[in-house]
């Protein structure tokens, strides 16, 4: 199925049946899935919202809610419900869905919502809302099924049956003592295959993959990434199993943290939404780009400290733009490289020395190769091959100080615990645009003088 994005025709057509009555309405609502209905919404009004979501029937409603970005406010729009609606698209969601949409709230609205719901319910939601929502524990569902290591067969299936009536899918059986710790994994299809007097503890596989509650969400993302898990289980200090998390939530999880990574190595803080208003884009990014400016400053001043080449050889001036550019592009490169390397896998010492390493041997590779079409240039358009040597020296040094500061900062910055992906831009523009101007500038008073 291709990705659905709004559609000129498709708003127009979902507006005009806004304009009818419920009945119309309804007919057109049936055309889309709720995933669509849920991008369609980031072009309404909040009435309009709200009157689609008291015409959708109730699992159909969940669905919404539960396609929705944050940036939409599903919080604000749950809240504004009549009571009975919301409390039934409430005990519809998946517990992980309804906690991560009534956290938006504040504490009154969710305790008004939580007391509306079945107690069940509500007891799950508010042991969810204790997690911090980065980790684990913020990210699981609590609903899953698990049988007794000391269960038979016949009595699996039935706890199987009994507690599935409640899921729309599993994928994982766990198996539990008495006590709840949990032992291993089983399969339906083991559970089924098995003899009839087969008990549990015959078939079911020990030492699970797992994760304690309070690992960050990111670490989940990579666990189930390297075991090629379908869900992985939640449990606490204990080894009490708490929940579950699956392949789906992690899919949102790591494109979360792709856009901060990006946003981050951009100067831009996380806490900017994207669909924000421009008052809030400015107070994200104007401290990042203040701090910027006193790297150019920096930068200007080694300018201004070679005056004396610049009135002798004005045309230098033409390459420093070239050289300084080339570094940062080439900087910029080993960044994301050994950004993404640091987020995928914690890597040695062995393996961050290899990659510095590999980054020089690029930067000096590609630094040559530009520097010689550069030195070609020059020999042909100024007639001066000494100039030519300069600028092929300044492009080759600049592009292996690039592959070094961009592989070596992040890789500093997170021996530091400090995020890598926030400060390692700043810097990495400060090294590049100052050696790409100190570079020619002193090789060319050093060789052309």
């Amino acid at each position: 199925m291709q990705s659905f994005e709004i559609d000129k025709t498709d708003l127009v057509r979902l507006k005009t049946a806004l304009q009818g009555d419920d009945a119309e309405l309804e007919i057109v609502l049936k055309d889309y899935h709720a995933s669509e209905i849920a991008i369609l919404f980031e072009k309404l009004a909040q009435e309009d919202k709200e009157r689609i979501i008291n015409i959708l029937p109730t699992d159909v409603a969940s669905d919404v809610f539960a396609e929705m970005d944050e940036e939409q406010s599903p919080g604000e729009l749950l809240i504004n419900l009549d009571p009975e609606k919301r409390s039934e698209i409430v005990e519809e969601l998946d517990y992980d869905d309804a906690t991560d949409i009534i956290s938006q709230l504040d504490e009154a609205e969710q305790q008004e919502i939580l007391e509306d719901i079945d107690e069940e319910d509500a007891s799950s939601i508010r042991a969810l809302l204790s997690y911090d929502e980065n980790t684990a524990g913020g990210l699981m569902n609590s609903a899953l099924i698990c049988v007794n290591i000391n269960s038979d067969k016949k009595g699996a299936l039935d706890d199987i049956i009994r507690q599935s009536e409640e899921m729309e899918e599993f994928y994982t059986i766990y198996v539990v003592n008495d006590d709840r710790i949990l032992q291993g994994v089983v399969s339906i299809k083991d559970v089924i295959k098995a003899h009839a007097d087969a008990r549990i503890q015959d078939i079911y596989k020990d030492e699970p993959v797992f994760v304690k509650a309070d690992l960050d969400q990111e670490e989940v993302a990579k666990l189930i990434s390297q075991y090629n898990l379908t869900a992985i289980p939640v449990v606490d200090d204990d080894m009490r199993l708490l929940g579950r998390i699956t392949v789906d939530d992690i899919i949102d999880v790591m494109e979360q943290e792709s856009t901060e990574d990006m946003l981050k190595m951009s100067g831009v803080s996380e806490d900017e939404e994207l669909s924000g208003n421009w008052v809030e884009a400015v107070k994200s990014r104007l401290p990042w780009l203040i701090v910027n400016l006193g790297t150019a400053f920096l930068a200007a001043s080694v300018i201004r400290h070679f005056e004396n080449i610049q009135q002798q050889f004005p045309v230098i001036v033409a390459y420093l733009t070239i050289i300084s550019g080339m570094g940062g592009n080439a900087a910029t490169q080993a960044l994301a490289v050994t950004i993404r390397r640091i987020s995928l896998t914690d890597l040695t010492d062995n393996q961050a020395y290899r990659t510095v390493l590999k980054e020089f041997s690029v930067g000096l590779i590609n630094g040559a190769v530009n520097g010689l079409i550069v030195f070609s240039f020059a020999l042909w358009y100024d007639k001066n091959p000494m100039l030519g040597l300069v600028i092929l020296l300044a492009m080759t040094g600049n592009l292996v100080i690039a592959g070094l500061t961009g592989a070596s900062i992040p890789l500093i910055l997170k021996r530091l615990n400090v995020d890598p992906a926030v400060g390692s831009s700043i810097i990495i523009t400060t090294f590049t645009d100052c050696i790409g101007f100190l570079l020619p500038l002193w090789l060319a008073s050093t060789l052309l003088l």
